[in-house]
């Protein structure tokens, strides 16, 4: 283990569990100073204890704009400036063409672009010139996924957020990637498949698609997400980074 993040000040929004956690935890073993956001109370209270180190939990929604200012607030009152975002706050549920409603319409986009949006752009006071910013997008934002097609089209907005972006900050020198998780194993997705046996068979099924042979795991996409946060990353950006498996590459 390294300390590549010695005192550096990191946010992770959705940090109470999957990739979310693994990653705060993953910035907290290397030394960071981390802020994870989460909607439940008893769940951020776990994933602090669980991550350990120097964390803070602030509860919020980050599709509230009350709720990250006061995240940033919390952030504030602690430390002058902030070297890494994390945005990863997200979820998504099936709803095939013919079915979609404006609630589940945004209820998606509102979690997954416009709390992303805000959660970077309301950073940027605090962010420090040099740093960088992880958005968590998804290998759905480039391929089909039957009845998944609000929760994709979503993901690719936040891949787009990245391009640009780079752009908007390039005077600031602060780096944009966006991470693309594969089939991870996370409790969010054993839901999404239906929970028990029935998630079981599907995990089993699309593992069988995947060159790799398996899933992936949280700790994995954290590696990655440190990565790309770090120094050793300094001449990328604006990319999208699949850690998949190499699902999406056939």
């Amino acid at each position: 283990m390294t300390n590549r993040f010695d005192n550096k000040v990191v946010v992770v929004t959705g940090g109470t569990s999957g990739i979310g956690l693994a990653t705060a935890k993953a910035f907290s073993a290397e030394g960071a100073w981390v802020f994870i956001t989460g909607r439940r109370q008893e769940a951020l209270d776990e994933a602090v204890r669980t991550i350990g180190g120097h964390v803070t939990g602030i509860r919020g929604d980050m599709s509230r704009l009350a709720d990250v200012d006061r995240l940033y607030d919390a952030v504030q009152q602690k430390h002058g400036q902030i070297d890494v975002v994390f945005a990863n706050a997200g979820g998504g549920e099936f709803a095939p063409l013919g079915s979609i409603t404006e609630e589940h319409y945004e209820r998606t986009f509102d979690t997954n672009v416009k709390g992303v949006l805000f959660t970077v752009q309301k950073a940027l006071p605090l962010l420090k010139d040099g740093g960088s910013v992880v958005l968590t997008s998804s290998t759905t934002s480039i391929s089909g996924t039957p009845g998944f097609s609000v929760y994709s089209a979503s993901k690719a907005a936040v891949r787009n957020f990245a391009r640009t972006w780079i752009l908007d900050l390039k005077d600031r020198h602060i780096r944009v990637n966006a991470v693309s998780p594969g089939v991870t194993e996370t409790a969010g997705l054993n839901e999404l498949f239906g929970g028990g046996d029935q998630a079981q068979r599907t995990k089993d099924y699309l593992a069988g698609l995947i060159p790799a042979g398996r899933i992936g795991q949280p700790d994995e996409i954290a590696r990655a997400v440190l990565f790309l946060a770090s120094d050793e990353a300094s001449f990328v950006n604006g990319i999208e980074l699949f850690v998949d498996g190499g699902q999406v590459q056939i």
